[in-house]
């Protein structure tokens, strides 16, 4: 990962954090910060991460154990589950689960709210952001809502406010003072399509007299960010828009969250659109002018502003950190380290960080392709440029069984071994498409991804304990944007024979950018 600040000149530089951290929420609780993002179908879910300075990160949990929310979520097979009518459940959830959520502290809680396409709208609460967090609560029991943000005034009165799939109108609830409920069906109190497309993502706050509604409008790869205020939480709301392109080369800069610092600076969270890279984070100084808010660099002549590609270093009171997110794992503790995630609920059964202690044990369970294997384990991209490592031991692959490394999302490529007939093959796969290297003892291998700027992977392998690398095929473009996320590292095991056979992985190193070549 490329550094966000050089010490010497006090600056940060954006993004900070080249990673896939969407949608995301921020708040301030004391001296800490802390940051939810969208995690949709991966699992564990909703990850929060916390920083003293704003702009180094560190993962400290997942409100969401699991995703309970469906059996898709546990991606049954067609004959593993049935519903009451005796009618098979199969299939997937992939882009489902945890959308846009919102992080906030009241009265000693945590409160995290997040949707799900198909089932509703959720919270939960925490004594400490890292958990535990208590069992999902539905707030809300009907599909298609989106982005919902809780707020509680300060006469007591306590509100949720939330769009619809399609990004709007944004619509607003009584609440009842403990988050758990809605006290009403909700009323719409903005909605402009003409001025304000496609508006989603809302945060609400109190600032002097005014309640402020932060959105962005205009579609993620498009967009900006306006701000509505009224003097009532139920409108009439004028707007602004606040950040947009401008004259900088990012497009789009897209939904956040505002934080205050203890010595009364302003900022804001936000993410941009990358493609295969997701959408990444990035931090804009804010100050406001005659009750409105200007975000980044203020345009002459305009109301809003454009995005900083650096800045002073926020004044939090806290020196600048070396917190980073968590990437490596050498597999010798008895819990998965908090950067990984399972591309839905894993069938615990069929892994294991103790059957072979100091390595992760993979039993491949069956599936044709790897999109629709169980248990592939997942930790977010960190771009622009990145080496991923990991040593594997086939020792007791089964006929049919495939295990290795890949960038995950649709249309994957991997680096692995594929058992046939006895032997044992080095294979390179991309979209399906298997192509075979050369044959391989039941010995360890070292495989390797190395990412690059343009968001291609090059898939090498080692036969030597990792003292040289031999490339297998050319490069390829990484696994593109979708089911909303960006191409993920993997680990997976998976089988078009009889299960049962494993794989062990003994680590996963990931290399900072700054390590690596320049091609």
């Amino acid at each position: 990962m490329t550094t966000p600040i050089s010490p010497s000149s006090g600056r940060y530089t954006n993004p900070i954090l080249h990673a896939d951290y969407s949608d995301p929420d921020v708040i301030r609780v004391g001296r800490d910060y802390y940051l939810v993002a969208s995690s949709f179908h991966f699992s564990p879910g909703l990850p929060v991460l916390r920083s003293r300075d704003l702009v180094h990160w560190t993962i400290v949990g997942h409100v969401l154990p699991r995703l309970p929310f469906a059996p898709q979520y546990d991606m049954p097979g067609p004959h593993m589950l049935t519903d009451a009518t005796s009618k098979p459940i199969g299939g997937t959830r992939y882009a489902g689960g945890v959308w846009a959520p919102s992080l906030r502290f009241h009265d000693g809680l945590f409160y995290a709210y997040w949707p799900t396409p198909d089932e509703g709208i959720f919270m939960a609460t925490a004594r400490r952001a890292e958990g535990p967090w208590s069992k999902p609560v539905q707030v809300i029991a009907q599909a298609g809502l989106e982005d919902p943000c809780p707020f509680w005034d300060e006469d007591g009165s306590a509100w949720l406010v939330h769009s619809r799939h399609g990004a709007g109108p944004l619509i607003l609830h009584r609440m009842s003072p403990d988050g758990k409920s809605v006290l009403d069906d909700g009323t719409v109190i903005v909605e402009d399509k003409a001025n304000l497309p496609i508006l989603e993502g809302p945060k609400l706050y109190r600032r002097n007299f005014y309640i402020y509604i932060f959105a962005p409008f205009g579609g993620v790869e498009k967009g900006a960010q306006v701000v509505l205020r009224a003097h009532d939480i139920r409108g009439p709301y004028e707007w602004r828009v606040v950040l947009k392109q401008g004259a900088t080369a990012l497009e789009g800069p897209h939904q956040g969250g505002w934080v205050q610092t203890p010595s009364g600076q302003d900022w804001f969270v936000h993410f941009n659109s990358t493609g295969a890279f997701g959408r990444i984070t990035y931090l804009e100084p804010m100050r406001w002018v005659d009750d409105w808010p200007i975000i980044g660099k203020p345009i002459p002549g305009d109301t809003a502003g454009e995005p900083v590609a650096e800045a002073p270093m926020p004044d939090t009171g806290h020196a600048p950190t070396a917190d980073r997110i968590q990437t490596s794992d050498e597999f010798s503790a008895r819990r998965l380290g908090p950067q990984w995630e399972w591309n839905h609920n894993p069938d615990d059964a069929k892994w294991s960080l103790t059957a072979r202690p100091g390595f992760l044990r993979l039993t491949a369970g069956p599936a044709e392709h790897l999109v629709t294997a169980r248990n592939t384990l997942t930790q977010i991209l960190i771009g622009p440029r990145s080496r991923i490592t990991t040593r594997i031991d086939p020792a007791h692959m089964s006929d049919g069984q495939r295990a290795g490394l890949s960038l995950f999302g649709v249309g994957p490529s991997w680096i692995g071994l594929v058992r046939e007939q006895g032997r044992t093959w080095l294979t390179l796969a991309t979209a399906g498409v298997e192509t075979r290297g050369p044959t391989w003892r039941d010995m360890p291998v070292d495989l390797r991804a190395d990412v690059t700027p343009d968001q291609r992977v090059r898939y090498s392998y080692s036969l030597d304990s990792g003292r040289s690398f031999t490339p297998l095929g050319d490069p390829i473009k990484l696994a593109r944007f979708s089911w909303w996320k960006g191409s993920r590292p993997a680990l997976f095991s998976f089988t078009r024979g009889a299960p049962g056979g494993f794989a062990d992985f003994d680590w996963v190193h990931v290399d900072p950018a700054t390590t690596l070549p320049k091609d």
